[in-house]
């Protein structure tokens, strides 16, 4: 029977392992049994309740000790070393498929790994073949839309992810909360759409540094809108409507059909329905 999850990916501070503490707490609150899995090697405080840690196969602290690498090229040792010991894995996350459980991986924050190394990718290709139908959900702080040039830099590294890892995946901007309309040039739904990039320029190219690269910013813009693929979700944590908003996102992308899925988690009941 097919299982379903998400990958958890972005970069360095945007909010992944408090994203996978609220989302796995309103799953297993609404009647759909969730582990999380953790699956940086470097991540020691997790806030959730971890039922897989790849730190108990490989740890990030003794591959840089032994092999004199950085916390870069640690991680990226460290995701290979589970990519060659999959079976590690597979093993450990059996018992959860045969109960139909839906699996969070929490991953690391190095972008490359996401970008170009084929290391993770061949570890979702295999989790793939254990019919396990996964989304991935790209988290970018939403404080980049505070800063064209950091906000064109997330929609480059959201499409270069996308073209990198094919699976179906959701961006979203977090930490909505604490950013004010007040503080946006445009409105917010603007940057939720990521179109009429055009607009961006102006305010991209107002000091030497942004007219010396002018003609490069506006190629970005070109890019990004020529492929049609990345828009944004927002989402505050905290916020059960926001979440289960996303919620509903993320099962028209990888299929899941509450209603369906009586077999799989023991009810009929709609998940989204509204505080008793």
């Amino acid at each position: 029977m097919v299982s379903f999850g998400q990958i958890v990916i972005g970069p360095p501070g945007s909010g992944k392992s408090t994203y996978c503490n609220g989302m796995s707490q309103l799953l297993n609150q609404t009647e759909r049994p969730c582990i999380v899995v953790n699956m940086d090697p470097a991540n020691d405080f997790l806030p959730y309740d971890c039922a897989l840690n790849v730190m108990d196969l490989v740890s990030l602290e003794k591959v840089m000790e032994s092999e004199g690498l950085g916390p870069n090229g640690g991680t990226i040792y460290c995701i290979e070393y589970l990519h060659d010991h999959f079976d590690w894995l597979e093993n450990a996350l059996e018992p959860y498929l045969k109960e139909n459980y839906y699996i969070i991986f929490d991953c690391p924050g190095q972008v490359e790994l996401f970008t170009h190394i084929t290391s993770m990718k061949g570890i979702l290709g295999k989790l793939h073949k254990l019919d396990l139908r996964l989304c991935a959900i790209q988290l970018c702080d939403s404080s980049y839309c505070m800063d064209h040039t950091k906000y064109i830099s997330a929609l480059l590294l959201c499409l270069k992810t996308m073209l990198h890892i094919e699976l179906p995946m959701i961006n979203v901007l977090s930490k909505i909360d604490l950013v004010e309309n007040s503080t946006l040039l445009y409105e917010l739904s603007f940057y939720k759409e990521a179109s009429g990039l055009e607009y961006l320029l102006e305010n991209l190219n107002v000091d030497k540094f942004g007219i010396k690269f002018q003609k490069l910013n506006e190629a970005i813009c070109e890019l990004v809108e020529d492929f049609s693929l990345v828009s944004f979700e927002t989402l505050n944590i905290q916020d059960k409507d926001s979440v289960c908003s996303l919620i509903k996102q993320i099962d028209k992308a990888n299929g899941f059909v509450p209603f369906t899925q009586k077999e799989a988690y023991g009810t009929s009941k709609e998940i989204f329905a509204s505080d008793k």
